[in-house]
């Protein structure tokens, strides 16, 4: 069964059980929301994979929310299908323009919907995310939710994994603690920011000596993940 979660965004409650349940028969986890703030607080909070956005919705409306979403660097690698009435061609293109991967016409039958919902997220799956990562000898798999060093599995915590896939599918690059915690913890977690250097230790204790310093220490900045030799601790 699929652990994908789906945000279903629509100011109807009927539309949203309908749908709710075609995608949790199909094996999907669903979230839902009734207009586009309690959205956007979702989607901070708790990172869908996927966000199935109504048009047309009271106060703010689907495009816009889309909009803001895709301007955000935090948000806007997670794939949109827009849900409409309109079938209007000047619509669909908007709704594109607006940064939606897909558009689907009321009404449509569940299977069109989970099929065209599988489609965009294979088209929207980053590197790494199923498939297993390995780096200099050392191998995240997120399908077991294991790591290995140089085929030994490594004793690694949750939070631990998580911070160490995402650092692994974004190499090379620096992030501060605030970027991490948006990242690994969810955007709505209120935590101090030195839980960030807490996990990093027991990160690199779990690494070992083979591979504690790929995580590096910026100053002035924060941490990042890289194979090169310069600013290592």
């Amino acid at each position: 069964m699929s652990t994908r979660s789906i945000l279903i965004v629509d100011d109807e409650p009927a539309i949203r059980e309908v749908i709710a349940a075609a995608l949790e028969m199909a094996g999907y986890r669903t979230i839902e929301a009734g207009n586009a703030q309690q959205a956007h607080s979702l989607v901070v909070d708790q990172k869908p994979d996927l966000i199935l956005l109504d048009w047309m919705m009271p106060g703010t409306s689907g495009v816009e929310l889309a909009r803001r979403l895709k301007r955000d660097a935090l948000t806007q690698e997670i794939p949109i299908i827009m849900l409409t009435a309109k079938g209007e061609e000047e619509h669909k293109i908007s709704g594109l323009d607006a940064g939606a991967d897909d558009y689907i016409t009321k009404p449509f039958s569940p299977r069109e919907l989970v099929a065209r919902l599988k489609a965009v997220l294979r088209r929207s799956t980053p590197v790494g995310v199923e498939s297993a990562i390995e780096i200099q000898g050392l191998t995240l798999d997120p399908t077991s939710h294991r790591v290995f060093t140089n085929g030994s599995e490594l004793n690694v915590g949750p939070t631990e994994f998580k911070l160490l896939q995402f650092f692994m599918t974004h190499t090379e690059r620096a992030y501060s603690r605030s970027q991490l915690l948006d990242q690994v913890w969810g955007g709505n977690v209120y935590v101090d920011e030195r839980t960030v250097d807490v996990h990093i230790r027991r990160l690199r204790k779990a690494l070992g000596d083979d591979h504690k310093d790929l995580v590096q220490t910026v100053r002035g900045t924060g941490y990042r993940f890289s194979t090169t030799i310069n600013e290592r601790n």
